[in-house]
């Protein structure tokens, strides 16, 4: 992986935008995607030459105002002008703590409570950490339910199960990049985008366009093997007592057709069985 996370940061939203976007007439053929160095520099009103030893690396402490300006000029939403921000050293306050990677009794406890739906705890970098009877019902289509990462790369079970597989692999990697520039230190997330980036090209071509993205609240869809297509939403809760813990939990509307799939899923396996082989 790079040292220089700012530079390759900038370099690739800047390719992602171009002079049309931004109300900039261009003419003729460009040599470089997206918007020139100094362009980008117009737009932000910084020095040309600053924000050219910004992408090499030679400056890495931008101020707070020159990061703003920064993520207009290549529109730049929310979550990524947080991005920058961390990446440049100007978020205020203390960095953020190593996530824990135990979980606690009383949150076992609370996701062991959820019967009719799938809810399950995720570190930084969305190693599963502890899941319910019924997420494990869910994911046992895969080898290995102990990453959303490598289950959506890696695993033979990935692109059949997730029937929106692109976006669901856009937003995994999002996912991992605001990890990246929480904590860009993390041996962890080293080891993971190295064996994604090294086995799988979906990977390092979505890895590398800097795309960052929250975990929050989405729809997933899924086809599982036993009871079909799973249309549910999920939503993302952070774990107080233990910083970058998330609790994720999937809902799906009551007395539609993914409901009463997923209470079938978490009940008795034999009528399951009979089910799925049309008895």
């Amino acid at each position: 992986m790079s040292e220089n996370h700012l530079g390759d940061f900038l370099r690739a939203r800047r390719a992602a935008v171009g002079p049309g976007d931004v109300g900039m007439a261009h003419h003729g053929m460009r040599r470089v995607a997206g918007l020139r160095r100094e362009e980008v520099a117009v737009l932000a009103g910084v020095n040309a030459d600053y924000y050219t030893r910004l992408e090499q690396g030679r400056e890495r402490r931008p101020s707070a105002q020159v990061v703003e300006a920064l993520g207009r000029a290549l529109l730049l939403d929310a979550d990524t002008v947080a991005h920058l921000h961390r990446l440049a050293g100007s978020v205020p306050g203390r960095p953020s703590p190593a996530a824990a990677s135990r979980v606690g009794p009383a949150l076992r406890t609370l996701i062991d409570g959820y019967r009719d739906t799938p809810a399950f705890v995720t570190g930084p970098t969305l190693d599963i950490l502890a899941a319910n009877a019924l997420t494990e019902a869910l994911y046992s289509p895969f080898e290995r339910a102990d990453n959303l990462a490598a289950m959506v790369f890696l695993d033979p079970a990935g692109r059949s199960f997730h029937t929106r597989w692109d976006r669901t692999a856009e937003a995994v990697v999002g996912h991992l990049r605001e990890a990246e520039g929480l904590d860009p230190r993390n041996g962890r997330l080293r080891a993971l985008v190295g064996e994604l980036s090294a086995r799988s090209p979906d990977f390092a071509r979505l890895w590398n366009t800097h795309t960052v993205r929250g975990k929050t609240r989405a729809a997933k869809h899924f086809l599982h093997p036993d009871v079909g297509h799973l249309h549910v939403t999920y939503h993302a809760f952070d774990v107080r007592e233990a910083p970058g813990q998330q609790l994720i939990v999937y809902h799906a509307d009551p007395d539609s057709p993914s409901f009463e799939a997923l209470r079938l899923l978490g009940g008795d396996r034999r009528a399951l069985r009979l089910v799925r082989d049309g008895l």
